[in-house]
């Protein structure tokens, strides 16, 4: 590990000199650094820096890593977050990829020139050298760039776009001390490992299961003894009292809320702060590592046998006792495969740990266990139960075994008529080139050639005969009826009639018999084809006898899509009528037809993604390919007051619009790319609750032109949306279950009504889903009357 030591002459001073030769890296490290010329000679204040580009991911973590001593991290406020390449980096990290211009630059070059578009678009909201230095003298005021939404109920606290670039370089430089110490089955929030990891690793690596329970906290919201408890868990790794004191004066101003059992985090609304999830991992951190120390004692004292040291009377179908764990922010499951009674006292040691060490309300009413076997469980808004092997793998049906019959056979007489044509071309071939050739034997005493074709010529007939041999000595009948007729009756081989004759012709005629038993003899064909016909039955019969055992001894994790709560959320968003049938949303028709077409994309496109590790993915499919698409139709049908069969005619069924330039754009998944969909992708897709609840509607205003409120975006060419949540358009309450789709989030109401300029690439991007509510700058909202 590279540890720098850099020169205080207070505790205050910030100097980035070092007190010895630096390598290479360190060196092209702070050359990103580059100290003001015009520095302040006061030594009580800081050198103001010139950025020259965000930090690479590398030069970041050396950057952290210089601070590491004696077990800890020290003053990582001034040191590290309140840099202005630091502050540039958290900058870049908030521009989504589809902002152009050439601002994702965090490239590792030797270049020395400024990176211009970033620093500039960043410098027309605020002084990132001001910003870096009031971080520094610990006088940044959180307070005043929170921006407070009211509504009737509870009021929502947003920060800025000056304090979500603070909070982003504190959660880039968390993650850099935490990540690695983290637990391996602690999910989200992490690079590369989010639901579908989790989901990956249940299905590969969780065998025979018994029970299992998740834990259920009841929603409550991080209070002081909370704060302070994560302080503390903060304080074993990090000495920095002003990065503590930031974190509790986020909680104390609102902006940073953890709110367990609430089913909102990690789905990209923008009442949840971008430090929740870090802080959570590191809040669970110390229960992660006792119930990691728990699986390894258990497997120690459990474990698995070989073949060769269980004896002959032992039983194949042993089991070792098991203890799994999953973790995604405050989803727990804990899967056994013991007895049950082993699994109740994990479950009072687990709950014991979250209230006693944790102070965690846990509500043990619907915290139980459950049989995995008999009883699906829900965790990360999918069904969990434990299934034998043919479950997931069914052998094929009778029906399946005769299409596939017939497709082989259709197969082989497609080969046959390939086989036939060839030979026959062939042949005409053939017959044209030695009519030519005797044509021009006749006619002239011989061809003259400046170069000569015998080679190539005999390499073509070659080939043809070996592949008429091969093709002979393939076929079993043939080679059995000339065997018969060059073998049977022949009178050269009785012995009164071998006396007569010379022993030259005997000799001749006996090479002549071998050559023919060696070459035409079907007798060691068949006897191969025999036993490999023989082989095959006996390994279909060991594939069956070990599926069948399998099936008694093994059990496997089915993971299912909540194929009901999908129908009701259908049914909610009103995609269909009470019979199940497409029907059109009428609050659709003052769009666009392409933004149409791109809402319904966004929300049939994050179905797809969130759910495409089930098991059951065909059925979500069917919802997408036809209740969506139709129900698309219908909207549009209905905003031109035209036909469905009319719409189809104009749109297709792929839903294709054109664009500004005339060229067709698909947008909706197509019938193809949707039946091609699987399970392929192991990223963190945001769930279907911010594109399924969300509206956006243009407004026909006077209003002057402002700039887009996406995360730096310097385009004024904006139009003014207003925002409409679906809560509120159905005048229901998420928390009640019955009207609202269970463990389904939704924006916080203070969003409903509002007012948003939006460019045409961010509006397009939140229609589609490709970004949240949460990377865009919700406090820089509009008033309109």
């Amino acid at each position: 590990m590279l540890i720098v030591n850099l020169k205080k002459a207070r505790t205050t001073t910030f100097d980035l000199r070092l007190s010895f030769p630096t390598t290479s890296s360190l060196k092209l490290l702070y050359s990103t650094l580059t100290l003001n010329p015009n520095i302040n000679k006061n030594p009580e204040t800081p050198p103001i820096q010139t950025p020259t580009k965000p930090l690479t991911t590398p030069q970041l973590k050396t950057l952290v890593l210089s601070q590491y001593s004696h077990g800890k991290f020290s003053n990582l406020i001034q040191n590290v977050v309140c840099l202005p390449s630091v502050l540039l980096s958290a900058s870049q990290n908030l521009i989504t990829h589809h902002n152009n211009d050439g601002l994702n630059c965090t490239e590792s070059t030797e270049s020395t020139q400024p990176h211009l578009p970033l620093y500039h678009s960043v410098s027309k909201r605020f002084s990132i050298e001001e910003m870096g230095r009031e971080i520094f003298e610990n006088r940044f005021d959180l307070e005043a760039h929170c921006a407070k939404m009211s509504d009737e109920g509870e009021t929502l606290v947003l920060p800025n776009l000056k304090l979500k670039v603070f909070i982003e370089a504190i959660r880039i430089v968390l993650e850099i001390v935490y990540d690695d110490r983290f637990v391996t089955f602690s999910y989200g929030g992490r690079v590369d490992l989010g639901r579908h990891t989790a989901i990956r690793y249940l299905k590969n690596s969780v065998k025979n299961p018994s029970w299992w329970f998740s834990v259920c906290f009841n929603d409550v919201k991080f209070d002081k003894r909370n704060v302070d408890k994560l302080s503390l868990f903060i304080e074993e790794k990090i000495n920095d009292g002003i990065l503590i004191d930031v974190i509790k004066r986020l909680f104390d101003c609102g902006v940073l809320r953890i709110e367990l059992g609430r089913c909102s985090l990690g789905k990209g609304l923008p009442q949840e702060c971008g430090l929740c999830s870090i802080l959570i991992n590191v809040y669970f951190n110390g229960f992660d590592r006792e119930i990691q120390e728990m699986r390894l004692r258990m497997s120690k004292e459990n474990p698995k046998l070989d073949e060769n040291e269980m004896g002959e009377g032992s039983s194949s179908s042993y089991k070792p006792l098991k203890m799994y764990a999953v973790r995604y922010l405050d989803d727990i499951l804990v899967i056994t495969s013991g007895s049950k009674m082993l699994t109740m006292n994990l479950k009072k040691w687990v709950l014991g740990f979250l209230e006693g060490e944790l102070e965690l309300n846990v509500d043990r009413v619907k915290t139980a266990v459950h049989s995995a076997v008999s009883e699906k469980i829900d965790f990360l808004g999918m069904e969990l139960q434990a299934v034998p092997p043919s479950v997931l793998h069914p052998p094929m049906s009778e029906k399946a075994i005769r299409a596939r019959k017939k497709y082989l056979r259709q197969k082989e007489v497609k080969a046959l008529e390939l086989k036939n044509a060839r030979e026959r071309n062939r042949k005409k071939l053939g017959l044209k080139l030695l009519s030519h050739v005797f044509k021009k034997s006749k006619q002239s005493d011989g061809f003259k050639f400046s170069f000569q074709i015998e080679n190539e010529v005999r390499e073509i007939f070659q080939t043809w005969a070996d592949e008429v041999v091969q093709e002979f000595l393939g076929s079993l009948e043939e080679r059995w009826t000339w065997h018969r007729m060059l073998t049977a009756g022949d009178f050269l081989s009785l012995r009164h009639i071998r006396d007569q004759l010379p022993q030259e012709l005997v000799d001749s005629y006996d090479k002549f018999q071998e050559q023919v038993d060696k070459h035409l003899s079907p007798v060691k064909a068949r006897k191969a084809l025999e036993e490999e016909g023989r082989k095959i039955k006996e390994e279909e019969e060991r594939k069956y006898a070990e599926r069948t055992v399998d099936d008694l001894t093994k059990l496997c994790m089915k993971v299912s899509a909540p194929i009901e709560l999908v129908r009701k959320a259908v049914k909610m968003a009103g995609f269909t009528n009470k019979m199940g049938r497409p029907r059109p949303i009428s609050i659709l028709t003052s769009l666009e037809d392409a933004d149409i077409i791109k809402w319904y994309a966004g929300v049939g496109r994050r179905w797809l993604d969130f759910f495409c590790c089930c098991h059951n993915l065909k059925m979500v499919k069917t919802v997408v390919s036809y209740h969506l698409r139709f129900s698309c139709i219908l909207t549009l049908a209905e905003k031109h007051e035209a036909t469905k069969i009319e719409c189809i005619r104009h749109y297709t069924k792929d839903l294709k619009v054109p664009d500004l330039n005339g060229n067709e754009e698909v947008h909706f998944p197509t019938e193809k790319e949707v039946k091609m969909m699987g399970d392929k992708n192991l990223s963190d897709p945001k769930p279907v609750d911010g594109a399924l609840s969300l509206l956006l509607i243009r407004l026909a205003s006077d209003e002057p032109s402002h700039s887009c409120i996406g995360h730096f975006c310097d385009k004024t060419d904006t139009v003014m949306y207003r925002v409409r949540l679906l809560q509120n358009i159905l005048n229901v309450n998420p928390a009640d279950e019955d009207k609202w789709v269970p463990r389904m989030s939704a924006i916080h109401e203070s969003l409903n009504q509002m007012c948003l300029p939006l460019c045409s690439d961010h509006k397009s991007d939140l229609y589609t889903g490709k970004i949240t509510l949460q990377d865009v700058d919700c406090t820089s909202h509009v008033n309109v009357d």
